[in-house]
């Protein structure tokens, strides 16, 4: 009976892994990929983080670097292959989760796609939503004759050179790719919204110094969406200027595809090439299914603790305690606050097991 499994080896399953042994727990980490790094590698080849040096480590490994370099996506790959090696912790790679189930004590089998069951007294479900991209079912789009793709499918422009693109989104990574793509391809964003910008910089300082020091870091999930109503794109000051100036141009969503392109809202249709969806993720927790922990394919949690059964947790769920929950910033604490209510169970399961 391994104490808890963990599912993902990414950023928020090596921060779960380090919080669990802190009380002195042993815990596998399960790992689908060829090393514990999680998707990182397959992002876009251009991604930086949002937050510089200064705000990006985990407890126990400094991220390396000037506190005011923003580090690339590759570089985010050599610190978490670093930092799970500075893991005293059994970490197989390469060993997919295909289900959870209830063991019928009050513990769990977790089922591997090579055959392997592993029983454990907790989970920790730290998987991410890479996996499981969200591409609305817009009208007529079976009959588009156009390539359409979601964000998590880009890599870089060059199969892009002389299109006619629609990028669908105005989030973050909307806009990054939009204003990349513009270098050889005629873009558009078409946004439900307008665009929102929040300066990377002010006075001399980034962004997450603000959000630390005002606390809006530590604001809770319910809070959030009132404050924050739409997506916010964290603007290294070349975004808006962009939009503004031309680059490319932010259009009201189209209504439809038909097949060689799109009806715009004011009724006027355009050929395009590609249709680019950066319209986010869902988590990836079908493997829970067996439990009946989802709702409409979502956790249902209490900051990261299943309302539905003692012994499994979420870590990196979007705003799961906090804004900073799913990122490299702010992804240990939370793995912190349900490290020890799994220590408190796992104890007591064991106490049970051994009367």
């Amino acid at each position: 009976m391994h104490d808890a499994v963990i599912v993902g080896g990414g950023q928020s399953g090596l921060a779960a892994a380090r919080a669990l042994r802190g009380h002195g727990l042993e815990p596998v980490v399960l790992e689908a990929g060829a090393e514990p790094v999680g998707s990182w590698p397959d992002y876009y080849e251009s991604l930086t983080v949002f937050s510089p040096v200064e705000y990006s480590s985990m407890p126990g490994l400094r991220f390396p670097g000037d506190p005011d370099h923003y580090s690339h996506r590759d570089e985010v790959v050599d610190y978490l292959r670093a930092y799970a090696a500075s893991l005293d912790v059994d970490i197989r790679s390469s060993t997919r989760v295909t289900a959870v189930e209830s063991d019928g004590y009050g513990g769990f089998v977790v089922r591997t796609a090579d055959g392997e069951e592993l029983p454990t007294s907790a989970v920790v479900a730290a998987s991410g939503s890479f996996a499981t991209p969200t591409v609305p079912n817009l009208p007529g789009r079976d009959e588009f004759r156009g390539r359409v793709l979601h964000v998590a499918d880009y890599r870089n422009p060059e199969p892009y050179e002389g299109e006619r693109v629609v990028v669908i989104g105005a989030g973050d990574s909307a806009v990054q790719v939009g204003f990349e793509l513009a270098d050889v391809a005629r873009v558009t964003l078409a946004t439900r919204h307008p665009v929102v910008f929040l300066p990377q910089r002010r006075e001399g300082r980034d962004v997450h110094y603000w959000l630390a020091v005002s606390g809006f870091d530590d604001l809770p999930p319910e809070w959030l969406a009132q404050l924050v109503p739409t997506a916010v794109v964290t603007d290294c000051g070349d975004y808006q200027h962009a939009l503004e100036s031309g680059r490319f141009d932010q259009r009201r969503m189209f209504t439809r595809f038909d097949r060689d392109g799109v009806v715009w809202a004011d009724g006027t249709t355009e050929v395009v090439d590609t249709a680019l969806f950066a319209t986010g993720y869902r988590p990836s927790l079908d493997y829970l299914d067996p439990l009946g922990a989802l709702h409409d394919r979502m956790p249902l949690h209490t900051g990261g603790l299943s309302t539905t059964h003692r012994g499994l947790a979420y870590v990196g769920l979007e705003y799961q305690r906090s804004y900073a929950s799913n990122t490299l910033r702010g992804v240990y604490r939370d793995a912190d606050h349900i490290a020890a209510p799994l220590a408190a169970h796992i104890r007591g399961a064991a106490a049970i097991v051994g009367l």
